[in-house]
């Protein structure tokens, strides 16, 4: 199947014979009328678009299988000639005949969905984002002072944007504006909401925010964009998953080029797991000193991408292994669980000492930093006098 917004062109291979079947309509309806011709030994092949999900789920039930394939690796189709409708879902139709179509997983329905809420999100978080860029934008252009608060749109900060001096329409536009953001700040309050009911029992969420810099919602995009890490027999796979593994070129006797990074896999997760980067190279721990040892041979830039590799590592080996990462920080982590808990809409505890309390102790929280930042001269002394691999001779 070459599939479209509103058709598919179909291609049969039968017997070594390849032919074509015409275009059917990407409906729920016509999807089911045509897969009432199909045998239960038949398979399916089409390419990953935004509706293939779909129509996969429609017709897993009706087939032996369906393979959903990446279009990144279908280079046959993209390096193709003469490239139509027809010619496409030929290639498809053969390449499946021939057990030769790179397959992309199929998530199931819990993924979907968390996928979709974590999509739903980045989109919330976009929009306030361009709003707030309209209203500072506004400010520019009239020649407004700079605001004395670090926060505009928190509650110190409305009161001084009320009393700026603009034209009538600006000061209407502000007011749009911020009406807007208001609004999107409530949308957003209730997906985080509803991805916190989904993280609070979630073992794996729980194992991953032992790890500095991941919040419930890193945690979440990981997992949305993973979904079974059992899929990946190595933490490398997992890297190349992400897209956070350099590109290499070789061939012939040369040395092996390697570049900058894939891209390749979900890049909302990818882009969480470099925030999240930045973030441990701010927090006392082994994290911290790998990522300034790259930073002084590589630059800030590299240095909080490798680190952002490191922690997928990281995030392979717990989950594989059943493991809270080792030089987690419990008083952190009870934090962390906490504000999970009330996003999730548990009751506050009034005049009540929770698990979370001993953060705010700041004897608790020097002994526990400590105890890290042992930890990451540990890990200076240890890799001080790594040197390079030296090429093997050959012959």
């Amino acid at each position: 199947m070459d599939v479209h917004r509103t058709f598919a062109q179909i291609a049969v291979v039968e017997d070594g014979l390849c032919r074509d079947e015409g275009r059917i309509g990407v409906t729920p309806e016509a999807l089911r009328e045509w897969a009432e011709t199909l045998e239960r030994d038949d398979e399916v092949a089409l390419e990953a678009t935004g509706n293939s999900d779909a129509i996969a789920m429609l017709l897993t039930p009706v087939v032996k299988r369906v393979v959903v394939a990446n279009p990144r690796k279908t280079r046959a189709i993209a390096e193709a000639k003469v490239k139509t409708d027809k010619v496409d879902a030929r290639i498809l139709a053969q390449l499946l005949a021939a057990d030769f179509l790179p397959a992309a997983w199929l998530p199931d329905d819990h993924t979907r969905m968390l996928r979709r809420q974590v999509s739903r999100r980045t989109h919330l978080v976009r929009q306030r984002t361009r709003l707030k860029n309209q209203v500072h934008a506004i400010l520019a252009r009239n020649l407004a002072p700079t605001c004395p608060v670090s926060d505009l749109f928190g509650k110190t900060g409305r009161h001084w944007l009320s009393r700026q001096e603009l034209p009538a329409d600006e000061r209407r536009s502000v007011e749009a504006l911020i009406r807007q953001l208001d609004f999107h700040g409530q949308e957003l309050k209730e997906v985080d909401r509803e991805l916190a009911i989904e993280a609070i029992d979630d073992p794996v969420v729980a194992r991953l925010m032992t790890i500095p810099g991941i919040d419930t919602i890193v945690a979440m995009s990981i997992v949305a964009a993973v979904g079974d890490f059992s899929r990946f027999s190595t933490a490398d796979k997992l890297v190349s998953y992400m897209g956070l593994n350099p590109k290499v070129r070789q061939s012939g006797e040369s040395p092996a080029n390697h570049g900058r990074i894939s891209k390749a896999g979900r890049s909302h997760a990818r882009g969480m797991l470099v925030e999240a980067a930045w973030t441990a190279s701010r927090a006392p721990g082994p994290l911290r000193a790998f990522y300034r040892r790259i930073k002084r041979r590589r630059g800030f830039q590299v240095a909080v991408v490798a680190t952002a590799r490191k922690m997928t590592v990281l995030c392979w080996h717990l989950v594989s292994k059943d493991e809270d990462y080792a030089f987690a920080r419990p008083g952190l982590n009870a934090r962390k669980r906490r504000n999970l808990e009330l996003t999730a809409g548990y009751p506050t505890q009034v005049a009540r000492r929770g698990a979370a309390y001993d953060y705010n102790d700041k004897d608790y929280r020097r002994q526990e930093r400590e105890l890290v930042e042992h930890a990451e001269r540990a890990y200076e002394v240890f890799v001080a006098h790594w040197q390079p691999k030296k090429p093997v001779p050959k012959g």
